[in-house]
């Protein structure tokens, strides 16, 4: 796997960016979470939610997940360089978005907190939740982009399945605990500079 150079330059002319564990630290433990609700470990919590039946259950688990999420809102940090590159990009005319698996709730108060200067947001409330490729697909047509012309980039498997899915370029923003899916990115970065060639 590489990281861009200037020949992706002129090829990427959209970036699409996950939120939590990309864009900024807001420390979420899944684990916590999915003990909290006596979920099992290796299954999203939002597909668990779908295997039960009890309406209680449900609203439970969701009551559980936003409090979690929006704790992590209030304390969400940027990541090393993320900002800087966000303003890069605007400043060089490329189109940028936001999609999470997060609440609108509580994406809408992680971007007020830090002034997060994108304005294209979709969240779990907005369209299916990755790995489905929906919300890239609607951030593309939005831009008047092909998905080819575009780059997603996240921190976990969901992020470059869907990437794939919806036919754009996935990369991965590694850390110690995801370099098990750098077979499946397009990119691989240790630091947003290195995607500081995509603003030229």
């Amino acid at each position: 796997m590489r990281t861009p150079n200037e020949q992706d330059r002129s090829r990427i002319r959209g970036i699409a960016f996950d939120l939590d564990g990309t864009l900024v630290d807001s420390a979420l433990d899944f684990s916590a979470i999915r003990r909290e609700l006596g979920f099992p470990e290796g299954v999203g919590l939002l597909e668990h939610i779908e295997t039960l039946s009890d309406s209680a259950a449900v609203a439970r688990a969701h009551a559980v997940i936003n409090e979690h999420e929006m704790r992590g809102a209030a304390r969400a940090s940027w990541m090393p360089g993320a900002r800087s590159l966000l303003e890069a990009l605007n400043e060089a005319g490329l189109p940028t978005a936001i999609l999470t698996r997060n609440s609108r709730a509580a994406t809408r108060r992680t971007c007020e907190a830090l002034d997060i200067p994108i304005s294209r947001v979709l969240t779990r409330d907005d369209c299916a939740p990755k790995p489905n490729p929906e919300g890239l697909l609607r951030i593309a047509r939005h831009f008047g982009l092909a998905p080819v012309r575009m780059m997603y980039v996240g921190d976990f498997i969901d992020d470059l399945t869907a990437a794939k899915r919806a036919g754009m370029a996935g990369c991965l923003y590694r850390n110690p605990r995801n370099r098990a899916f750098v077979a499946d990115a397009s990119y691989v970065i240790d630091h947003f500079k290195q995607l500081a060639v995509l603003a030229g």
